[in-house]
């Protein structure tokens, strides 16, 4: 047997994976089926299921109960203890900080009872999660990375009943977790993993050698998901502790915002991990971690909301107070609009936010996609909230919140805040993978009908096959999505959000009509555009949430028809996200994406070098 004890060699890579490859491993770890369903994968297929959303699904009162002393000790901490601008300054959480977390049970918050933890819904824990966001980005990572995709999640799902006995009260008080898949030439390829771990030869442990990048909590974790390769295109998750042999923090990573995560380089030399130590099985890891990522992905769209939230305050007083050209500056229509809009949309956000969460906590609903376009759709518009909101207040927006304070300003920390925000666009999978993931999901269907069609490898009969199976399905399936449409519920309930329940109805149909004709005119090519995927990602994205504003909106009416506030700001919402479905659907075969393409890559073969003349050279190198 080769020696799994030999010292690996550092700097050599395994080489990267043809695009064949990484797409072979993609899909292996996809969730294949759809054993519930998903309101997302119905609109793409044409079909308003507004059941499946509608009425707005509502918290378990009992959870809320149980989660509000909680709430209450959480908010005293941030009030108390923590001084976020201090934490930005110095780089470092306190280690207080860290332990006082853990005795208040932020470490164990959807941790069962059982084990130690607090045992509360995802809907708490997003809440609880926004809470922290509110002040302070630096410990939201903390949190997030220790329990929507540390240990506790796949030990929750997947774990045996042993290793559920011996690590989930451990973090449940306090013990930080990391998850470890990055790597130097792996970020969303996984394909190209070069960690691995080999069975020892007695059979009692796999021998991990590898490095991991960008892991954050990995700096101070006690336990950590790693990923690694048991086979040739075998990724498998361990359940591995910081002091083992062989276990080595080689640098803690600095970055533009979050100054205090702990993030860093994480290196495994021959280290022996138990058997016992597998989550789930061989093999299982990379489909492990996509499925943790369905409900770990609630952390951002969460997060996303609350420092909108905070972003509105400070510009609600702000415009109020400041005076110029005689008049308060949010009675000027320049900064009006952004306000108006900016409260619509934190509306809207919240409402998908807590859909999605509400959702994962009733479990009778698919939210793969549900979880990715709240992700981007919920970061991507409170990325525009906090750029607004900078702008609001220029020159004291990007002045630091203590040189603010020392000159005797209210010390809003929205430069701090926009350094913090930006990383959410890039966190467990960036807008651009998330666009790529919802868009492959959304033709599952077409593709499990006629796949085989443009499938180069498919032998002949299955390719006739695929061909009667799918003209049967679409010669019923077609004609009903031009059908349905002449005859339209009214939506009665929604009252004056009626119309924009209509509109959905409308606008599903006609994406999934212009889904299917972008792949008869592109075919196997469809997957190379992935501009165009994008812009019938984005018309999903704003349909969800015009439908969860909607239907929010009508839930918060039935219980206070006193105020009209939700109603308003959905309507308003609606209006303005329905303009950018039209300006969407109208750019999907109109649009001059094979020229922007083009220019591209003569940017990449250095025909347009001279658009970098007057620069210092070799900047940034020294």
């Amino acid at each position: 047997m080769t020696d799994v004890l030999a010292q690996p060699q550092r700097g050599v890579h395994t080489p990267l994976a043809t695009e064949q490859e990484a797409r072979e491993v993609a899909e292996a770890a996809r969730e294949k089926d759809w054993e519930s369903p998903s309101f997302v994968r119905e609109l793409f297929e044409g079909s308003f299921r507004l059941d499946l959303v509608h009425p707005f699904p509502q918290p378990d009162p009992a959870d809320l109960e149980r989660a509000r002393p909680f709430m209450a000790k959480l908010e005293r901490f941030m009030q108390q203890r923590v001084d976020s601008d201090k934490i930005d300054r110095e780089g470092k959480i306190p280690e207080d900080i860290v332990k006082g977390l853990g005795e208040i049970g932020a470490f164990g918050i959807k941790i069962p009872t059982e084990y130690g933890g607090l045992g509360l819904s995802q809907y708490s824990y997003t809440h609880a999660v926004g809470l922290v966001t509110s002040q302070d980005g630096n410990l939201t990572a903390l949190l997030s990375a220790a329990q929507s995709i540390g240990v506790p999640t796949p030990l929750k799902l997947f774990g045996t009943p042993a290793q559920k006995e011996k690590y989930l009260p451990r973090l449940a008080k306090g013990a930080v977790s990391a998850f470890a898949l990055t790597e130097n030439q792996v970020g969303s390829d996984p394909a190209a993993l070069s960690t691995t771990a080999t069975l020892s030869a007695d059979g009692k442990h796999y021998i991990l050698n590898g490095e991991k990048l960008w892991c954050t909590n990995g700096t101070i974790a006690e336990l950590m998901v790693v990923m690694a390769k048991t086979g040739q295109k075998k990724i498998t998750a361990f359940i591995v502790e910081a002091d083992w042999p062989g276990v080595e923090v080689v640098q803690r990573l600095h970055f533009m915002g979050l100054k205090a995560l702990e993030n860093g380089i994480i290196r495994f030399t021959n280290v022996k991990v138990p058997v016992e130590n597998v989550i789930w099985g061989e093999g299982k890891g990379l489909k492990l971690a996509l499925i943790t990522l369905n409900t770990g992905r609630l952390t951002l769209p969460a997060s996303a909301v609350a420092g909108a939230k905070r972003c509105l305050e400070i510009v609600r007083l702000w415009s109020a107070k400041r005076v110029q050209w005689g008049q308060p500056i949010g009675k000027h229509d320049a900064i009006a609009q952004k306000i108006g809009r900016m409260a619509s949309e934190i509306f809207a956000m919240e409402a998908v936010s807590d859909l999605a969460s509400l959702m994962a906590d009733r479990g009778d609903a698919d939210i793969r996609l549900e979880a990715a376009m709240a992700k981007m759709w919920n970061t991507e518009t409170g990325w525009r909230i906090v750029d607004d909101t900078l702008q609001i207040k220029g020159g004291r927006g990007y002045e630091t919140a203590d040189s603010l304070r020392s000159r005797g300003e209210r010390p809003d920390a929205i430069e701090r805040m926009m350094r913090d925000y930006r990383i959410n666009l890039i966190f467990e999978g960036s807008s651009e993978i998330m666009r790529l993931f919802i868009a492959r999901e959304a033709v599952d269907t077409h593709l499990k009908l006629a796949g085989d069609l443009i499938d180069p490898k498919a032998p002949m009969a299955k390719k006739i096959q695929a061909l009667l199976r799918s003209g049967a399905y679409y010669a019923f399936w077609y004609p009903k999505l031009w059908l349905a449409g002449t005859v339209t519920p009214r939506y009665g309930e929604f009252g004056p959000l009626a119309t924009h329940m209509r509109f959905v109805s409308r606008s599903c149909r006609r994406l999934a009509r212009t889904l299917f004709h972008c792949m008869v005119r592109f075919g196997p090519k469809l997957e190379k555009r992935q501009a165009v995927l994008g812009r019938l990602v984005e018309i999903g994205a704003e349909l969800l949430a015009i439908t969860a504003a909607c239907s929010r909106a009508v839930a918060m009416y039935k219980k206070d028809p006193s105020n009209r506030g939700p109603v308003e700001l959905a309507g308003l919402f609606s209006r303005h996200a329905r303009r950018r479905v039209e300006e969407k659907f109208a750019a999907i075969f109109d649009n001059d994406d094979v020229a922007t393409y083009a220019v591209a890559q003569q940017v990449i073969k250095n025909e347009h070098t001279w658009l970098e003349t007057g620069m210092v050279a070799e900047a940034g190198k020294r």
